[in-house]
């Protein structure tokens, strides 16, 4: 297990530098009331006390039910300030206006309501001088579940590196509110939506092969699977001339 008392000194030390070197005097983030948002609150407001949570439900019951009110708990116990931005009638606009063009597929219109929240977070970034914090974990990342130029984009992120098994690890040693502990990891995106049904592998079968290099057969290739075809998730778009044109 990690040290996580020196963890949090290293983390809170990274996000003082990047705030300092960027001139920024602000954090915002999306608090979705999930795990990953509510430690990457926790990390934020203990490097600056300038740091805001915005609340974003978007066409998901979810989100205005359980995730509202798991972030709005995290909130009131780290006195992280939070604002609430309702983009269910902007998907709504969004998608009739789509749909006078092209027929847009489930995957296109979920992916939408990421993409509005990063458009939300960015605004208030570039408006009140702050940085937007990354709330994307190390095996999301691997499988690619995450979405392109949404949650997946950021100025800097604190739990990167940390797999799903260790963020849990982190906040029961920070001792977060246990509503963001027990409930199944959900991007919230529609109703009944959870990570592992949707990948068809659990997270801790995801982790055991990031942290340890065990994996049966089956898994391994639905690893394999998600993580070859997210590759260009996890790169800069090819450029010509760039280091990843073909030569």
């Amino acid at each position: 297990m990690r040290d996580y008392r020196k963890e949090t000194e290293n983390r809170v030390d990274f996000i003082r530098k990047v705030l300092t070197d960027s001139g920024a005097t602000g954090i915002v983030y999306g608090n979705s009331g999930g795990k990953d948002s509510a430690l990457v609150g926790m990390l934020c407001k203990m490097a600056c006390d300038n740091t805001v949570g915005i609340i974003m439900p978007c066409a998901s019951n979810r989100n205005y039910g359980l995730d509202k009110s798991d972030a709005e708990t995290v909130a009131a116990e780290y006195n992280i300030k939070t604002n609430i931005i309702d983009l269910s009638g902007l998907k709504a606009q969004y998608l009739e206006l789509l749909s006078e063009q092209i027929n847009v597929t489930a995957a296109a219109s979920a992916n939408i309501a990421p993409r509005l929240r990063m458009i939300t977070l960015y605004a208030y970034a570039a408006s009140e001088n702050r940085l937007v914090a990354g709330t994307g974990n190390r095996s999301e990342a691997y499988m690619g579940y995450f979405t392109k130029w949404g949650d997946g984009a950021h100025d800097f992120n604190p739990i990167a590196d940390l797999t799903v098994t260790e963020i849990y690890e982190y906040l029961e040693y920070l001792k977060a509110p246990k509503c963001v502990i027990v409930k199944a990891p959900s991007a919230g995106l529609f109703d009944g939506q959870t990570d592992e049904s949707e990948m068809g592998i659990t997270y801790k079968s995801i982790d055991e092969y990031l942290l340890n290099g065990k994996v049966s057969a089956e898994d391994k290739t639905i690893i394999d699977r998600f993580h070859n075809a997210s590759e260009h998730k996890r790169n800069l778009p090819l450029t010509y001339g760039g280091k990843n044109e073909n030569k």
